[in-house]
């Protein structure tokens, strides 16, 4: 009672918390008090190791084509960490490189065989790489990490469990928030690399698992749905996703006016920027255009807090801009669904969710669950999109965990 078993010792419940939590408030407190920039944590547009090589288009997707050694945060925390680049396709079928970043967890929680893989989405909502968990990670000091740093108490959970965990930069170069294929081998390329580097007891003999929250989760349900025809060698023993965002009109319409409304235009503009033959620039009057001008490198905790109560249609050419034809057109190009995974599952999403309606969850669920999906689906009472991601949270870590010591899973749906 009151441990988490990690390899045969147990992590008390006191140390365990006490950690998690220091770990957390010591990386917020440091990374919001310091300084805007630092020599040495240049952006990554501006970081040579961001940068493809010439013999990109001839390498194989996953491929390692670089490593460096990080401290997370830029502290002295107890983790072993590395930047990999490494070499994906992106949604359009080009040569892309991607950075994603490897956690081990201290010496002193060995793991007998091949140490689990757990392939770790955050929710990097941004048009701009400053906004990347890598960037956050490795010490940048920006306001677009907050992403990143509202999930370290998770990351730190999967490691006190005695897990490695690789968290790409699943946007990529050019940060396509909701650009689905691309996102989804950016992950399966990312647990390809992670694989092929092996530190800290990782091989090919590893169990993989898949965890993200929210835009998280978008990616990680996305790999699951593209991996048996793009990456067959990757397997997840199980995958864990809450808040899943299903039906991204509906999305947009639930915040549009509101006090997350940032939101429905982070969506309008990226929606905009990825497929420009969509029609929707045309769409967009003079401040419509004008914001796709000036925040077309912002990210989701930007526009949040500077866009309050805002309409998508104080930016549009017609009425009803989110009911468009040209909007749901391009919005069901990156609509989950079209496939069932066929990974284990856990997904959870509160019934009262305030930013994605619990009902697209729900449709989302049914759809799997026709497709011959297996998974366990919870319609949380934990209040609200945030709540849920805190309160659910130990039970999608449980999930993996038997998943990671073999326990089976019964076929089917289990929906509660």
């Amino acid at each position: 009672m009151g441990c988490w078993w990690v390899a045969g010792m147990s992590v008390p419940r006191r140390i365990r918390d006490v950690t998690l939590v220091a770990l957390a408030v010591l990386a917020l407190t440091v990374m919001l008090t310091e300084p805007p920039a630092r020599a040495d944590a240049p952006l990554p547009d501006d970081d040579s190791f961001y940068a493809a090589p010439a013999d990109l288009a001839g390498r194989a997707n996953g491929s390692v084509l670089g490593v460096r050694p990080i401290s997370v945060f830029g502290l002295p925390i107890p983790v072993a960490a590395w930047q990999l680049r490494y070499r994906t396709t992106d949604s359009a079928g080009r040569p892309g490189l991607d950075v994603a970043t490897v956690l081990v967890p201290p010496m002193p929680m060995p793991w007998p065989g091949a140490r689990p893989l757990l392939s770790y989405q955050v929710p990097e909502d941004s048009l701009d790489t400053r906004c990347a968990p890598s960037f956050a990670l490795s010490g940048g000091r920006d306001l677009g990490v907050v992403n990143t740093l509202l999930d370290v108490p998770f990351m730190t959970a999967a490691l006190l469990r005695g897990w490695a965990l690789v968290i790409s930069d699943y946007e990529g170069p050019q940060s396509r928030f909701f650009d689905g294929v691309g996102a989804g081998r950016a992950v399966l390329d990312g647990v390809r690399a992670a694989r092929a580097f092996g530190a800290g007891g990782v091989s090919a003999a590893s169990p993989i698992g898949g965890w993200g929250y929210s835009g998280g989760a978008f990616a990680t349900l996305w790999a699951a749905q593209l991996r048996a025809e793009y990456a067959p060698e990757v397997r997840f023993a199980g995958i864990s996703s809450g808040g899943v965002p299903a039906d991204i009109p509906t999305i947009a319409r639930r915040v549009d006016g509101g006090p997350q409304a940032g939101l429905a235009l982070l969506i309008l503009l990226a929606l905009t920027r990825n497929q420009p033959e969509s029609g929707l620039p045309d769409l967009l009057n003079d401040r419509g255009r004008a914001l796709l001008a000036t925040d077309a490198t912002a990210c989701g905790s930007d526009l949040v807090p500077e866009n309050v109560n805002a309409r998508v249609d104080d930016y549009s050419r017609v009425p009803n801009l989110l009911g468009s034809r040209e909007f749901l057109a391009a919005a069901n190009v990156d609509e989950l669904g079209g496939s069932a995974p066929d990974t284990p599952m856990y997904l959870y999403h509160s019934t009262s969710d305030d930013v994605i309606p619990v009902s697209a969850f729900t449709a989302l669920v049914d759809r799997y669950c026709a497709e011959g999906a297996t998974l366990t689906a919870i319609h949380s009472r934990f209040p609200t999109h945030n709540g849920a991601a805190i309160g659910e949270a130990m039970g999608g870590m449980n999930y993996l965990a038997d998943r990671f010591a073999g326990r089976p899973v019964a076929p089917g749906c289990t929906i509660r």
